[in-house]
This record gives C-alpha cells, structure tokens and sequence, in this order.
C-alpha cells in the first residue's frame, strides 16, 4: 500500500464516528492536523453543515481523500490547508 493511500485511509478514519443530531445545530468548522504522520484529533463528530480543514505541518507533502470520491485535496505542503464541507450527515466509512 502507498504511503499516500495510506494517508487518504487514515483521514477517512476522521469521519468513522458520525453522529445524526435530534434538532438543529450550528454547522461546526474543525481543524484537523498532520502532524508527524498522524492526525489530530483522530475522531470526530459531524452534522450536516459541518467543515472539517486539514492542516499539514509536516515536512513533507500529503493528501487529503474520501474513498467515496466526495473530496480529494492537492498535495498539501508544510503549512497548506484543505477544507471541505459535509451537506448530509451519515456515516462515513472507510474501506
């Protein structure tokens, strides 16, 4: 498996807890980081509405991908930022 592969199935672990909110909430931004090759936070909670940026501040480039193709990100450099901004709440998988 690649290492970008990888990567695109660890950020897919991100959205494994997905909870359905009973009432209207406020959309949610949350910032995820890379950090030495790992991210954090590792789980988190998503409504409709809410956004997630993934934030690189490793040394060196990597990817951002839903395997459901909803998002794929450029290479992120040191410091670059992907965002993406989930319309439905569910429960999003990794395979």
């Amino acid at each position: 498996m690649t290492f970008a592969r990888t990567l695109a199935l660890s950020a897919i672990i991100l959205l494994v807890a997905v909870a359905i909110a009973g009432s209207p909430v406020r959309a949610s931004d949350i910032e995820v980081k890379i950090d030495n090759f790992t991210f954090n936070p590792k789980q988190v909670t998503l409504k409709a509405g809410d956004t997630i940026a993934w934030v690189n501040h490793d040394d060196i480039p990597h990817t951002v991908a839903s395997q459901t193709q909803a998002f794929r990100s450029k290479a992120l450099d040191t410091d670059d930022k992907f965002s993406f901004t989930f319309a439905t709440p569910g429960r999003h998988r990794r395979e």
